[in-house]
């Protein structure tokens, strides 16, 4: 597959913006060449556009190489050029799931590009021939979120690799949440596809979704196109170095994962002791979607209360549900004592 024929034209012989870090790299006693003021080290300088400090390590966090790696200001950013870069406003269109993660048909209308959703069945499970079925020559992109956000469940492997292989553009595979579903990442698949598209962040189990740090991988061709049409820094000094810091602590991450996922377990065993909760959805994500009676009066209750979840009710297939974040031990127990007093 030649990446580079799915890409728009004007994408194609766009001439990219030369930063002076681009121009020149490594050491040096003075630095006039950016126009930086000269005080307030180290904040007064650009940071590296290429993120190469922050790429090396997480390459050996992840056993990716660096020039399969793309980092950018959260996943949100990657999603949003992928489009950019391969589908013409008002001509290409992408296919997806519902439900599934909002930011896909945001930045799907933010460029003019038609987005077709498929249904996933009443078990939220993908049915890769239905996903297949829904693309036609003018489909650049799809974008699969796994495991997916409502619905907490992983994605059948089998069914990826069918979509991965059998179509002729993008695949993406957002895997946001994938730290909590210990075995059934498809990152090391981009290998085999040159088609394939990892999203990953550290917004979830490395608890850093404030500094907003998310990550895509694939093979160079496609990296290439990212880093091409980027913001020159598009990752500020001060992210890359709290990322530095963390990327450190991956014991303590580690730690918090089990933990978050012994809680998920404890939460889905409590939550259906309430008669007014008729479903937990089995989940690999560091949340469950549960199904009760009068979903937005529980969560207008739990407002009062001070607690806050998602109401998921207005969403495709997920009529009357909640979903519910794993805290700490004390913040659920705050959560189920609260539905107590429902009883």
């Amino acid at each position: 597959m030649d990446i580079n024929q799915l890409l728009r034209k004007n994408i194609q012989s766009l001439k990219p913006y030369s930063s002076a870090r681009d121009e020149y790299t490594g050491e040096a006693m003075v630095f006039l060449d950016a126009n930086e003021n000269p005080f307030n080290e180290p904040y007064n300088r650009y940071p590296d556009p290429l993120q190469k400090e922050v790429k090396e390590k997480i390459s050996k966090l992840k056993s990716v190489a660096t020039q399969n790696i793309f980092l950018g200001n959260g996943s949100d950013e990657p999603i949003d050029l992928l489009i950019r870069a391969f589908c013409e406003p008002r001509i290409d269109n992408i296919v997806s799931m519902n439900p599934t993660y909002g930011m896909y048909q945001v930045a799907a209308d933010i460029s003019g590009v038609e987005l077709n959703k498929v249904s996933l069945n009443e078990d939220f499970e993908l049915g890769a021939q239905e996903i297949l079925d829904a693309t036609n020559q003018n489909t650049k992109l799809i974008f699969l979120c796994s495991p997916n956000n409502p619905t907490g469940n992983s994605l059948n492997p089998e069914a990826l690799h069918v979509i991965v292989s059998s179509f002729n553009g993008i695949v993406v595979i957002d895997e946001a949440y994938i730290d909590f579903a210990p075995g059934k990442t498809f990152l090391h698949e981009i290998d085999k596809y040159p088609n394939l598209v990892i999203l990953q962040t550290f917004s979830k189990a490395w608890g850093m979704a404030g500094i907003r740090l998310g990550m895509a991988f694939a093979q160079t061709p496609i990296i290439s196109v990212l880093n091409k049409i980027k913001y020159p820094y598009n990752l500020n000094i001060l992210t890359q170095k709290k990322a530095l810091e963390l990327l450190d602590k991956k014991v303590s991450v580690q730690n918090w994962v089990k933990l978050l996922i012994a809680e998920r377990e404890k939460m889905e065993e409590l939550l259906m002791e309430f008669p007014f909760v008729e479903k937990v959805y089995p989940s690999d994500a560091n949340f469950l979607l549960a199904k009760m009676h009068d979903a937005k009066g529980v969560y207008d209750y739990l407002v009062e209360e001070g607690i806050i979840v998602r109401d998921r009710s207005k969403v495709h297939l997920c009529k009357d549900t909640l979903r519910i974040t794993i805290g700490t031990s004390d913040e659920n127990e705050t959560l189920l004592n609260a539905l107590k007093n429902l009883l």
